[in-house]
């Protein structure tokens, strides 16, 4: 019973951790470091930005789906969804079947989190926001809203949109998957972050920029991580290298800490 509970307790404070990150994730409009006043002006640049870089209009996308009712609701719940559901399921699955690299992607997935939080202290709004510019707030219209309703008096931020943390996460799930798996059958996970790209483009809750922000700062994650993880190696070489010559054959060394490959 004793392994059970470890095991059990072990869940659950990891499944602490991530709800943590995504509570502060939802209110982290709450502590804005600059006012919120200027957050369209923020929304209308990069908006204008993007199309001056010949990137497609995220309202032509729109468009595409507005026609078709239950493409929509479909989309909204995408978006309320999935993208804390699948991570949460992915994040179980490795933890379970694959612990060795559980670390990684753990870290992975609080690294990023944070780094898009920084970043979301300046508000910035949905495209959705927009409407002079051919947006429509799809999840208003059709009453699947994620920022209508609040607990204990605080609202989900609504000024968060950039980075996208939809697409970094469903980009990390989708990396940790191709990773971890050795099924045929995992390339399928590619899907998830294709359909959430389309998702929060077509709902107006992410402009281009907001996902390829994202993405650079899961980069950035992983290229962390593999550095310290060379750094940790040359220290462990430099240190077994100053060993005497026969304390390496002595038995009496301490054995060696198995840190999950990054790849």
């Amino acid at each position: 019973m004793l392994p059970a509970r470890r095991g059990l307790t072990a869940v659950l404070r990891e499944a602490g951790t991530l709800l943590a990150l995504f509570a502060l994730w939802q209110l982290v409009g709450q502590l804005s470091l600059m006012s919120s006043d200027h957050a369209l002006d923020r929304a209308e640049w990069i908006h204008r930005t993007e199309l001056r870089l010949g990137l497609p209009d995220e309202a032509s996308w729109q468009r595409v789906i507005t026609p078709y009712p239950l493409l929509v609701r479909l989309a909204n719940y995408y978006y309320a969804v999935m993208h804390f559901g699948v991570m949460l399921v992915v994040l179980l699955w490795v933890f379970l079947r694959h612990r060795a690299r559980y670390a990684w992607v753990r870290t992975t997935v609080v690294l990023v989190t944070a780094a898009c939080l920084l970043i979301q202290f300046v508000p910035v709004a949905p495209p959705r926001m927009l409407a002079d510019r051919g947006f429509v707030d799809l999840a208003t219209q059709y009453g699947q809203s994620v920022y209508s309703g609040g607990i204990g008096g605080l609202h989900a931020d609504e000024l968060s949109a950039m980075p996208s943390v939809h697409v970094a996460w469903c980009v990390l799930v989708a990396v940790a998957v191709i990773t971890v798996a050795r099924s045929p059958w995992r390339w399928l996970i590619l899907l998830h972050p294709v359909l959430t790209v389309a998702v929060v483009v077509m709902t107006a809750n992410h402009f281009w920029a907001d996902g390829l922000v994202a993405v650079w700062l899961l980069m950035l994650a992983y290229a962390a991580q593999y550095g310290w993880l060379r750094l940790r190696r040359a220290r462990a070489a430099q240190q077994a290298s100053s060993l005497p010559a026969g304390a390496a054959g002595s038995g009496q060394q301490e054995p060696r800490k198995q840190w999950p490959a990054v790849r």
